[in-house]
């Protein structure tokens, strides 16, 4: 077999990892393109490791160890993300991420212009005073 079938479909399956990413709103979606990306460079390592192994005569398989530090690396993102989507989840009530952006900062308009007269109040209050 030759390099170039594992190298394009391994290009194939980044660029739609990469356009999950990109175009998903749905945060345990993103996790899965971020996955599919993550596999398509495995794909990748074990073919570049497989071409130079037959090239080069040796045993040393190094593509196909970092293939395996890479899945359990990606087994941790996975189950840290997922952790913190669940909790995220369960305070809002929606994995959206275009919903979960501002998370520290309500922007409400009302409430901020309630605000703004209650100081507009202090102040004259503290200028009467």
């Amino acid at each position: 077999m030759h390099l170039a079938y594992p190298a394009v479909l391994s290009a194939l399956l980044f660029c739609t990892g990469l356009y999950g990413v990109l175009a998903r709103r749905n945060a345990i979606l993103v996790l899965m393109s971020v996955e599919l990306m993550l596999n398509a460079v495995n794909l990748n390592l074990v073919a570049f490791d497989v071409w130079l192994s037959r090239t080069a005569e040796e045993t040393l398989h190094s593509g196909q160890a970092l293939t395996l530090f890479t899945i359990a690396i990606a087994a941790a993102e996975i189950g840290i993300g997922l952790a913190i989507v669940l909790a995220v989840h369960r305070n809002r009530g929606t994995a959206d991420i275009d919903k979960l952006r501002d998370t520290s900062e309500r922007h409400d308009p009302d409430h901020d212009a309630r605000t703004a007269g209650q100081s507009d109040e202090a102040q004259k209050a503290e200028a009467t005073a």
